[in-house]
């Protein structure tokens, strides 16, 4: 099935190919200016440091609703061995199995592809079995570190939690940046909270991953008039599952990564965030959120820190 004719012209008005030169591999991190950078530090008020990431555990958020994207599975390799002999210090050594997707992560911009294209117009076909993503994966990122702000769309309507069905609208983007009593501007990464992720903290990973509230087709082009670095929330699948125009699936990661070369975030907690924002009043701070440098990869773990 084709995609629709309202998503061809959203792509047509969101689309960066070609912004950055035919070369770029990063898309809307060049919006992340070494000014963006020194403004984000300048939101610092206390040092109070907020964890973003779910732990990395073997019953993680996965269900086996997408393929292949496995849980961690830990195991201890060696356990106080004397590696240099009887009597020498000892070491415990580990490893780990798991979907680079799994936890709390980035998507690379070769994460989804459309109409045989990748973001900047490469060919769907360089990501390949062996080597991965030839351009555009997670290792080209060498850091992401910028302004960050929450918009906190549950709050601002006055809930916990949204509801399975709500597709995150530009009128709720609106409203959480009026709570925020801050604008967005270019180069910042944007968290999105739903309160999704309560559900997953409460050991409901069924209810976590669907049905889920999540950004609407129609939110892209809010982040493209305001040039968002990068957007993440609190749900598995980013964008409203299932989706609001049926057999239509995961357009908004399409008009993310390829169209507009904007990297997407998913499974971050931003409870403990939500709850020091809105005791504060401040809803802007300094984000450090590079994913871990996996040469070829379409996305990986990161374990982000908002700094108030």
């Amino acid at each position: 099935m084709s995609l629709p004719a309202e998503f061809h012209e959203i792509a047509k008005r969101v689309n960066n190919w070609g912004r950055w030169g035919a070369d770029d591999e990063i898309g809307t991190l060049n919006l992340i200016t070494d000014e963006v950078v020194r403004g984000a530090a300048a939101e610092i008020r206390t040092g109070r440091r907020i964890p973003l990431a779910l732990p990395l555990r073997q019953d993680g958020v996965q269900t086996g609703m997408i393929p292949g994207r496995v849980n961690p599975l830990h195991v201890m390799v060696q356990i106080n061995q004397e590696l240099f002999g009887p009597g020498t210090v000892a070491c415990s050594d580990d490893a780990v199995t798991m979907g680079l997707q799994a936890g709390t992560h980035w998507d690379a911009l070769t994460h989804v592809s459309h109409s045989g294209r990748l973001y900047n117009g490469r060919p769907a076909g360089t990501v390949t079995a062996h080597g991965g993503a030839e351009f555009g994966g997670i290792g080209t990122v060498r850091h992401l570190v910028s302004r960050g702000v929450l918009l906190d769309v549950a709050r601002a309507r006055g809930t916990d939690r949204l509801d399975g069905g709500h597709a995150v609208t530009p009128e709720d983007l609106d409203a959480a940046e009026d709570l925020a009593g801050t604008r967005v501007r270019a180069g910042d990464v944007v968290l999105v909270r739903t309160g999704q992720v309560r559900a997953c903290l409460a050991g409901d990973r069924h209810g976590y991953a669907h049905p889920s509230p999540g950004l609407s087709v129609r939110t892209p082009a809010w982040f493209h008039a305001r040039d968002v670095a990068a957007v993440a929330n609190d749900t598995l699948t980013f964008e409203i599952f299932p989706p609001e125009t049926e057999d239509l699936w995961l357009p908004v990661h399409a008009l993310h990564l390829v169209e507009m070369g904007m990297p997407q975030g998913q499974n971050w907690n931003l409870e403990e965030l939500s709850t020091a924002c809105g005791e504060t009043g401040r809803y802007a701070f300094l984000l450090a959120a590079t994913p871990e440098p996996f040469t070829g990869a379409t996305g990986a773990p990161v374990a982000p820190v908002a700094v108030l």
